[in-house]
């Protein structure tokens, strides 16, 4: 699956793979610090953030925990 910024896939790209080998030949055997890919994440997560302004998208909206809330259960309201 691609990034929300195509600016962003090959950062997602990089991640991605660290994350699969820290899961895989880290995280199933008991090691649990996942500090090894923190710096791909963090870079990512920076270019998705820009993404996310450059295409006017409120990351404070993104953020909310809705489940089990009232407004969970109403739907979308159309943009004025």
């Amino acid at each position: 699956m691609n990034s929300i910024g195509e600016a962003c896939n090959d950062l997602k790209r990089d991640y991605d793979a660290c994350f699969n080998t820290w899961f895989s030949e880290y995280f199933l055997k008991g090691h649990t610090n996942d500090s090894m890919c923190a710096p791909l994440f963090k870079v990512y997560q920076e270019c998705v953030k820009r993404a996310m302004k450059d295409q006017q998208i409120d990351f404070h909206e993104v953020e909310k925990n809705l489940l089990g809330t009232e407004q969970e259960r109403k739907p979308p309201q159309k943009p004025s």
